[in-house]
């Protein structure tokens, strides 16, 4: 009975540990030279740029301020292993983030849902910023 009980135990352990943990992308440094004509979305606070074939699904860079930006990956933390879905992007209003297959949307200041079912936040990348130049790393910072 009682190795029974161990065994209950390891199952929950491990079924509780596949639904916490979020898909993890390897990624070169990215470095971007913000006063390129490609990143003149993100002269202004507000600006966001999306940088495709890197992340799990892309990445959406976000100037916060003249100072900080912030590199969402655009997996969705609702259903992050979807292949068909699961794909965060800007909403028309450019207020948002949304997923248009589970309807969650986020913040773009602090990547945390705002609707939808999702629960956890976007995975955030660092970021640092020396002069115009703008590098990401896949370091995750959430």
């Amino acid at each position: 009975m009682k190795n029974k009980n161990y065994f209950l135990l390891l199952l929950v352990l491990i079924a509780s540990v596949g639904h916490t943990q979020a898909q993890y992308a390897s990624f070169p440094e990215i470095i971007i030279n913000l006063s390129l004509p490609d990143y003149s979305s993100l002269k202004f606070d507000g600006g966001i740029k999306e940088i495709n074939d890197t992340g799990i699904r892309g990445i959406l860079l976000y100037r916060l301020n003249s100072t900080a930006y912030i590199a969402y990956d655009k997996n969705c933390s609702y259903h992050p292993y979807d292949a068909e879905c699961s794909t965060v992007e800007v909403d028309l209003s450019k207020l948002f983030l949304k997923d248009a297959c589970c309807h969650s949307t986020f913040n773009f200041s602090d990547g945390m849902p705002t609707g939808g079912p999702a629960s956890r936040s976007l995975i955030r990348y660092r970021t640092e910023l020396v002069g115009s130049v703008l590098t990401i790393t896949d370091e995750i910072i959430n």
